[in-house]
């Protein structure tokens, strides 16, 4: 029974980025060694390959670049825990050929990230962050009828563009607002925005010319590589907002930057990024945008719970079970 203990207790971690200590700490009651990344930000790809090399196990963010390279390299490797409902950083075809479980932390995103959609499509249609900056600057000088004039929600139309988890929860957070919805689905009908909010299944193209305002829900795939391009942007009303919580890659950004510039559309709300974290030339400088630092799950609550499934996927897999939240094997 010892013996046992004690192969256990000898395998090693890798964390790629500080997370929450409860996950932290479960992780260090299993394993014998936890290492992680000792620096405040990103580790290149050399580094995170010399860190990894030696690793039973690394608990990987979605900016890391876990590549067949990196994969054939970690010749210990049991598990790549993504700290992420996303994987596409992730070499998921050489991991299962090498028999080297993935997993990721679906669902427990869903309700902040929801939260932060709403939060973006308030701040553009309302000009929060506009008014801050106003403000600050010292131009408020009193109640004017026509300073910073945004848009209504009430009895608009919300149009959700992949309507699983977060799209449906974004969906449903229009009841407030009395809103119509329009929703797009790969695969089935969404019978709870159906049924609860007498919302319509379309294609993308009625989605896009009959909403006022559009939110993006669907993963990064080749197929929806950017589904939001310059054709698309064209059919959008132009007192629309569009908001992307799901992938940057989605939008066409240099589309979106010439739309925007162009007042194609009203404005934009984006928490994620085409070549993240770099922003396509121009769209920093437009006041009809607001940008936030990819925040959709960064509630203390929701990362510490992220941080919590991901160390027990990598607890199961080192016991020699089945992780509850595999996407490969």
């Amino acid at each position: 029974m010892n013996r046992k203990r004690e192969r256990r207790m000898s395998f090693r971690v890798f964390v790629t980025r500080l997370i929450p200590e409860k996950g932290i700490n479960l992780l260090k009651k299993f394993c014998q060694t936890v290492e992680i990344n000792p620096y405040d930000r990103s580790l290149t790809y050399d580094e995170l390959l010399h860190y990894v090399k030696d690793s039973d196990a690394i608990l990987t963010m979605l900016s890391d670049v876990i590549d067949a390279r990196l994969i054939n390299e970690a010749v210990k490797l049991k598990v790549i825990a993504n700290y992420a409902v996303g994987y596409d950083n992730i070499d998921i075809k050489t991991a299962t050929e090498r028999g080297i479980f993935v997993t990721n932390t679906p669902g427990v995103l869903t309700d902040s990230t929801a939260d932060m959609a709403w939060a973006l499509l308030f701040s553009i249609t309302r000009r929060v962050v506009e008014g801050d900056k106003y403000t600050r600057a010292g131009k408020f000088v009193g109640w004017e009828p026509m300073l910073l004039l945004g848009g209504d929600l009430v009895g608009k139309t919300l149009g959700i563009v992949g309507a699983g988890r977060v799209g449906t929860a974004m969906a449903m957070r229009s009841m407030g607002w009395l809103m119509k919805v329009l929703y797009t689905s790969r695969s089935s009908r969404n019978t709870v925005l159906e049924e609860s909010l007498c919302a319509r299944r379309v294609s993308l193209d009625t989605l896009l010319r009959e909403s006022d305002f559009v939110s993006i829900h669907v993963p990064l795939t080749g197929e929806t590589r950017h589904m939001i391009g310059a054709k698309e942007l064209s059919l959008m009303k132009k007192t629309a907002y569009l908001i992307n919580t799901a992938r940057g890659a989605v939008i066409d950004e240099e589309a979106l930057v010439n739309a925007l510039k162009n007042k194609q559309i009203a404005g934009a709300g984006l928490d994620v990024y085409e070549e993240e974290p770099k922003l396509k030339p121009g769209m920093k400088e437009l006041d009809n945008v607001v940008l936030a630092p990819h925040l959709g799950s960064a509630t203390i609550e929701t990362r510490t719970r992220m941080a919590v499934i991901a160390a027990e996927n990598i607890i199961s897999v080192l016991k020699g079970e089945r992780p509850k939240n595999c996407v490969n094997i």
